[in-house]
């Protein structure tokens, strides 16, 4: 067996028990995966030796790429029961996209330390929200227009490619406080994902990152292995997630995973001070 597919063959092994689990939670839970993949990549591809000072890009480069595939699956079929609100997808898509392509320069711009804070303390956030907010407290009851409209979703945009994820962890409190019932605000935060994607995925394959510095099968930031492993992991597993959701009470589970989220960007933010 040859030295590189040698070194594949774990990477391949694990990043398949990550996508597997990244798609029970997301349909278990209702949460995207980047949020979960973006510290997986990172621990796996350390471990493997490519730790660097670009490899939080790689990170979050890859984790957009898959909602790509799993944003559009997602809104494809909330859309066929009628909970995506379209007027809300087309008038925010704009700011987001633009937001979107904003985080890229500047993840193109900062190295791992500075991306690792920022997920740690952005994650931590997203934990406790997750865990101890309430979903039926409101500030309005319609969604932001003008100027505001543009401001918010710039910032979505932003701070979701910022961590590696879609719309969902900003864009459902987002709606939620501003009178969208649950299920419609998930349900067009789905589209949101895609919306973050997209053009930061192709603007991500254009970053330059040393050679030495890129796990195997890596154009510009994107690492095709692993996208190509998880995307068909979740496809798969995804619908078991949802399947377990019917039988079991979502509401303790969500907030042991908050726990988690909380420890692991904790964790992250941990690593960024080089404690």
């Amino acid at each position: 067996m040859s030295a590189e597919m040698t070194e594949l063959l774990p990477l391949v092994a694990i990043l398949a028990v990550i996508g597997g689990f990244a798609g029970v939670l997301a349909g278990l839970l209702g949460v995207g995966g980047g949020i979960v993949l973006v510290p997986a990549f990172y621990y796996v591809f350390s471990a493997l030796g490519y730790d660097s000072p670009w490899l939080m890009q790689i990170c979050l480069a890859t984790s957009l790429a898959t909602i790509i595939v799993t944003s559009a699956r997602s809104v494809l079929g909330h859309g066929r029961k009628g909970a995506v609100d379209w007027e809300v997808l087309r008038t925010w898509a704009p700011g987001i996209a633009l937001g979107a392509i904003f985080g890229v320069l500047a993840v193109a711009a900062l190295r791992t330390p500075a991306l690792q804070a920022i997920f740690g303390v952005l994650g931590m956030l997203i934990g406790l929200w997750m865990g101890f907010g309430r979903i039926d407290r409101r500030i309005a009851d319609e969604m932001p227009k003008g100027p505001l409209r543009l401001v918010l979703s710039l910032i979505v945009g932003f701070l979701s490619v910022l961590m590696g994820i879609g719309g969902g962890s900003f864009g459902v409190p987002l709606m939620v406080l501003h009178g969208k019932p649950i299920h419609k605000a998930v349900a067009t935060a789905a589209g949101f994902g895609g919306l973050i994607a997209l053009p930061s995925v192709i603007g991500f394959l254009f970053v330059e990152i040393p050679p030495e510095a890129r796990p195997p099968f890596t154009i510009g930031a994107v690492n095709l292995a692993a996208f190509a492993i998880v995307v068909t992991m979740t496809l798969f597993t995804a619908p078991l997630g949802v399947k377990l959701a019917h039988r079991l009470d979502p509401k303790p589970l969500k907030r042991v995973f908050a726990v988690f989220l909380i420890l692991v960007a904790g964790n992250m933010l941990r690593k960024s001070l080089g404690l």
